[in-house]
């Protein structure tokens, strides 16, 4: 085993060399710019990309021809958020009362700030509070629902704490009102089962980087018919990808991120299986050698690689520092250089003290048995090490309930 250990996949995953060695060609000999239509290094290059186009198609149950090319699951997103309020608005720009949007409170940002940006643009959002399972229900939808409804974005699965919502009531939801239903699954797919015709999916975002393929490639899916969902283009140019994304494509990353899904279609079951057992085996020793400690989310409806543990009476950076053998994160990837408790984890509920107190430690494809034992060992002496420094410990230890001290200022 060799030091650091890695187990921050929700962040970003290595490349698969499988998919490293798809994509090699694409860089030296298969180099043409796949919009070139008059010779035959174009044609090359296109036939790459329809390649990959079968391959993400073939992941979520999809048709070719329904996967728009991103940088990632952030543009797609923005994309799919923007561009969707955008074209089935009520009313003209600058004008109150475009349209009512549902989300919900623990969304990844590159949701949510583009909820905000069209709040300000005159659309109305709804913001959904989960409850303590982090769980969205489709009747915390459907209560939030409109006759104005034009757009529900609701994530698969929870990029802190991997509680998975039910995705296919939700859509069948949206589908009676008929809103647009989207849902960021940048960790859901190529981990879990997707069928988006079975789950009433309307738009869909993931990212290449999170399934072991390169970085800065995405996907969006955008159903083509039972109903043809439109989007107004955010970016203008050469009028690729059928209008919705314009942009010379990165034939290398596409051809890398459809191999990866590939790889994953294949290999995803017995994956999940592996990764189960290890995130299991981790949370029930951590659990078995300390007390306050708390797994955050729903306690079974979560992605099998992905857990999220509070440990009382001990500060997260300072429970970082303890680990540095250990590569995970106190909170998503985009907010962690932020020193405010994780917004996901306040969202159910979680005070300060726990908030602070958070590990996301997620497993992937090359995590093996010895790395989380060494985990579990380096996690149970840095957090007894700072115990024994914690007077708040102590008292706990006395049986005080110190969330009924009253504390005097001076």
């Amino acid at each position: 085993m060799n030091l650091p250990i890695y187990m921050d996949n929700a962040s970003t995953t290595r490349t698969d060399p499988r998919v490293v060695e798809a994509m090699l060609p694409y860089f030296t000999e298969i180099y043409g710019n796949s919009a070139s239509r008059n010779h035959a290094f174009g044609w090359a290059a296109e036939a790459g990309v329809d390649r990959a186009r079968e391959q993400a198609a073939s992941l979520i149950g999809a048709g070719p021809k329904e996967i728009v090319w991103t940088s990632g699951s952030t543009e797609s997103n923005n994309l799919a958020i923007k561009g969707a309020a955008q074209m089935y608005a009520k009313a003209p720009v600058g004008e109150k009362g475009r349209g009512h949007i549902i989300t919900c409170i623990i969304e990844h940002k590159a949701v949510l700030d583009p909820c905000k940006r069209l709040e300000r643009d005159g659309f109305d959002v709804t913001y959904l509070e989960p409850g303590s399972n982090g769980i969205v229900t489709a009747d915390l939808v459907r209560a939030a629902m409109r006759d104005d409804t034009i757009l529900v974005t609701i994530m698969w699965a929870n990029n802190e704490i991997g509680t998975i919502n039910d995705i296919r009531s939700i859509g069948a939801v949206c589908r009676e009102h008929g809103a647009v239903f989207h849902t960021d699954a940048t960790q859901w797919v190529g981990k879990m089962p997707t069928d988006v015709e079975r789950d009433n999916v309307d738009l869909m975002s993931w990212s290449s980087h999170k399934i072991y393929g390169p970085g800065g490639v995405g996907a969006l899916y955008v159903r083509r018919r039972r109903p043809r969902v439109r989007l107004q283009a955010q970016l203008d140019g050469g009028g690729h990808e059928r209008g919705m994304r314009s942009g010379t494509l990165n034939v290398p990353g596409i051809v890398g991120f459809g191999a990866a899904c590939e790889i994953c279609e294949n290999e995803m079951e017995s994956e999940g299986e592996r990764l189960l057992a290890l995130r299991l085996k981790m949370e029930n020793e951590l659990k078995g050698l300390m007390d306050v400690v708390e797994v955050n989310g729903h306690a079974e409806q979560r992605l099998p690689h992905l857990t999220n543990i509070s440990f009382g009476f001990v500060e997260g950076e300072s429970l970082m520092m303890g680990i540095k053998d250990i590569a995970c994160s106190s909170g998503s990837a985009c907010t962690s250089a932020s020193l405010e408790p994780s917004y996901v984890l306040k969202g159910l509920g979680l005070g300060d003290e726990l908030a602070h107190s958070s590990l996301r430690l997620s497993l992937g494809r090359w995590s093996t048995e010895e790395e989380v034992d060494f985990a579990i060992k380096s996690i149970h002496e840095a957090v007894e090490h700072l115990r024994v420094l914690s007077p708040l410990y102590d008292l706990h230890n006395e049986g005080i309930d110190i969330t009924k001290i009253v504390w005097q200022s001076h």
